[in-house]
């Protein structure tokens, strides 16, 4: 019975070998490949922070006074007589001017112009000013500033030693390493 005991024992001690032989539950081996992975602890975050200029547009209204001079209309009696009466008399002052055939020009170039004349008096003296309200609109850019992460500044420490690295993200209180091992020559 003893040597039963005994085998007994040997072969406990032997699985108690093979079984401290594995890696630790920390190390990861991925299949198809040579490299070995395993977890390592971030000792420090900073997160790398820059300045960035932000515009937002605003539109700001307000209501603007124009002033609108209304022209008068011809078919107005004070207007027409006005230019009618401008006419009459620019065409006797000048039918005064020159003899036969000029005289015929001169009598249509007085009509006209005493036409325009009494038309431009008229406009003056029935010519009105309204106030008319207008909404004037002008788009202004509020500039701020605000502080964007870029991205993180992660120091880790590996079998004793330190090392830092940039991540897009705060990897939390673990990293995930890739171990290689070289043939040094």
């Amino acid at each position: 019975m003893t040597a039963a005991r005994v085998s007994i024992a040997v072969m406990g001690v032997l699985l108690a070998g093979v079984a401290s032989a594995t890696p630790p539950h920390y190390t990861r081996y991925e299949r198809g490949s040579s490299a070995e992975y395993d977890y390592a602890p971030v000792t420090h975050v900073e997160p790398i922070v820059r300045q960035v200029r932000v515009e937002t547009p605003t539109r700001e209204c307000y209501d603007d006074v124009r002033y609108v001079e209304s022209r008068p209309d011809i078919s107005d009696p004070g207007v027409g007589g006005r230019t009618l009466v401008g006419a009459i008399i620019g065409g006797v002052v000048g039918h005064q001017f020159g003899h036969g055939r000029s005289q015929d020009a001169a009598t249509v170039a007085g009509a006209t112009i005493g036409a325009a004349v009494g038309y431009g008096a008229a406009a003056r003296r029935s010519a009105s000013v309204r106030e008319e309200i207008v909404q004037r609109c002008e788009t202004r850019y509020e500039k701020r500033y605000e502080e964007r992460v870029d991205g993180y500044r992660v120091t880790y420490e590996y079998h004793g030693r330190e090392y830092t690295t940039r991540l897009p993200y705060d990897p939390g209180e673990r990293i995930r390493v890739r171990v290689a091992v070289a043939v040094a020559e």
